[in-house]
């Protein structure tokens, strides 16, 4: 074979890859004014998080960062005034992986905040490589990941609820495709490993999705969850340092960039065609299914139970 023919095959197979590994790149097209609305976003100092927040800003939309740093997100905040010419963007304290810092939060934004039109769940974490419990007794990945957004989201639902028609979105992955809910593990009882957690967490994503859709029914709030791609972003922070090598060194022309990652989000916040979808998973800005695990209707409500025991909303 001549060398220009595998030098094609080649590239072929590396765009092939490219795209299969970030997904395909979907745009939000949607040109819906947030004038008026306030949206509240987790994790926005960085990465999908604050590319989400800009945009939003930019159609006018109140925006409240929820971020574990004040630095940070003040930092955050300058740059997106400034890019967006919106003032109107809010800096907000929440450590997602401690639930008073949840809680604290949630009844801050219900007394100084006279409506919420999308809340969208996006903080998250790749699990450390060595088992880390928070002060509830949680998992790190776990707590972070599902339980503090499973709180959050129903702390803020009567919000939400005062508000309809108002959206619910949650930032998942294509990694729950690998996971399992052990309901025996979930606070790392038995065993830990980064991956699993990252996996399982992603899961809990999907399963609560599933499951707050269906007590949503009549009262025009909707709840999505999509998979952004893989991205460029600081998700791995705390992983294995052989991990961080990888993706740091490897990946990058593999990887999504962050306004790329953004758009599943930015489409299911905005777009017309979702304001009456709901509980859906979204890809590059259309609807796929999710995993068979993930459309299991009774390990969706049993995590649902657990949640509400283990984060003490039944208290």
């Amino acid at each position: 074979m001549e060398w220009y023919l595998v030098l094609l095959l080649v590239v072929v197979f590396l765009v092939v890859l490219q795209k299969w590994w970030t997904g395909w790149f979907g745009y939000c097209d949607s040109q819906a004014d947030m004038r008026g609305k306030t949206v509240i976003i987790t994790g926005a100092n960085t990465g999908i998080g604050k590319a989400t927040a800009l945009e939003l800003a930019r159609r006018h939309a109140r925006v409240i960062l929820a971020c574990r740093s004040k630095v940070k997100a003040e930092s955050a905040r300058n740059d997106i005034i400034k890019a967006s010419g919106n003032t109107d963007v809010i800096v907000k304290e929440v450590d997602m992986s401690r639930l008073a810092s949840v809680r604290t939060f949630a009844e801050e934004i219900c007394r100084e905040e006279p409506r919420l039109d999308v809340l969208i769940n996006n903080a998250g974490m790749a699990g450390p490589s060595k088992k880390c419990m928070t002060e509830d007794g949680l998992e790190l990945t776990f707590a972070t990941n599902h339980f503090s957004h499973f709180l959050l989201t129903n702390l803020l639902l009567d919000l939400l609820k005062k508000s309809s028609p108002s959206r619910i979105v949650n930032v998942s992955s294509m990694a729950h495709r690998w996971g399992k809910v052990d309901f025996d593990n979930l606070c790392a009882e038995k065993w830990y490993h980064e991956g699993r957690a990252y996996f399982d967490s992603k899961l809990m994503n999907i399963l609560f999705t599933r499951e707050l859709h269906k007590r949503l029914a009549g009262t025009g709030v909707t709840v999505n969850v999509l998979h952004p791609g893989t991205v460029r972003s600081e998700l791995l922070r705390s992983a294995h340092w052989f991990v961080k090598m990888v993706f740091g060194l490897i990946m990058p022309p593999f990887l999504k960039t962050p306004y790329q990652g953004a758009q599943c989000s930015i489409y299911c916040a905005v777009s017309e065609e979702m304001s009456r979808v709901s509980g859906q998973y979204v890809c590059d800005c259309r609807i796929q299914d999710p995993s068979k695990q993930g459309m299991d209707d009774g390990t969706a409500k049993k995590l649902w139970d657990i949640s509400e025991r283990l984060t003490g909303l039944t208290l």
